[in-house]
């Protein structure tokens, strides 16, 4: 979702907070138990709270397109979003985006404090996209960073948007595309092939 169709969630924290150690995201660390362990820590020696975090995202727009990539692409076939972000978080991006389904992880907070989080499953994406195809779907997916790239590699067809460039040379296998309408085009050949 983060990076796809929403800003970086910490990155516009980082910049609320002050804490620009919190800009780090999968992008720039492929291990995710290492980031959030980072960032958890992070936000108790600054003192950032959830309740901060959340005003925050509530004031973020959509990337610009977002709403209406996903619009057009909900009246061709089933959108599912698959993301690293948490169900605290991604409310006001949900209105925004017309309440789309979003699987992802959730925060163990205390006292408005976040202390911990929960996976769904180690490697969720991937793992979802294998129960969807175990459901006789044909997955097409689409990320932008390092995160993602198990799950590109799962799915029928894997496509990295608005990645970094090392990541898209790291992962040549993956056709990269930067607009939503290179992406759209992406998808609707693999969907009719």
């Amino acid at each position: 979702m983060e990076g796809v169709l929403t800003p970086e969630v910490w990155i516009a924290v980082a910049e609320r907070t002050g804490v620009p150690e919190l800009r780090r995201t999968t992008r720039d660390e492929p291990d995710y138990d290492k980031l959030m362990r980072y960032r958890i820590d992070l936000m108790d020696r600054h003192g950032v709270t959830l309740s901060r975090i959340q005003e925050t995202i509530a004031g973020l727009p959509l990337l610009t397109g977002a709403r209406a990539f996903l619009d057009s692409l909900r009246q061709r076939m089933p959108v599912i979003i698959l993301s690293d972000t948490f169900e605290q978080f991604a409310q006001p991006f949900l209105r925004q985006l017309g309440w789309p389904t979003l699987l992802c992880h959730r925060l163990i907070v205390e006292n408005d404090r976040i202390t911990g989080y929960q996976l769904r499953l180690p490697d969720q994406k991937k793992s979802a996209v294998a129960a969807f195809q175990a459901l006789n779907y044909n997955v097409i997916a689409a990320g932008d960073s390092f995160n993602d790239t198990s799950m590109l590699a799962q799915a029928n067809h894997g496509i990295l948007f608005h990645a970094a460039e090392g990541l898209i040379r790291q992962f040549p296998q993956f056709p990269s595309v930067s607009t939503y309408g290179e992406l759209r085009q992406l998808i609707d050949e693999r969907a009719a092939g």
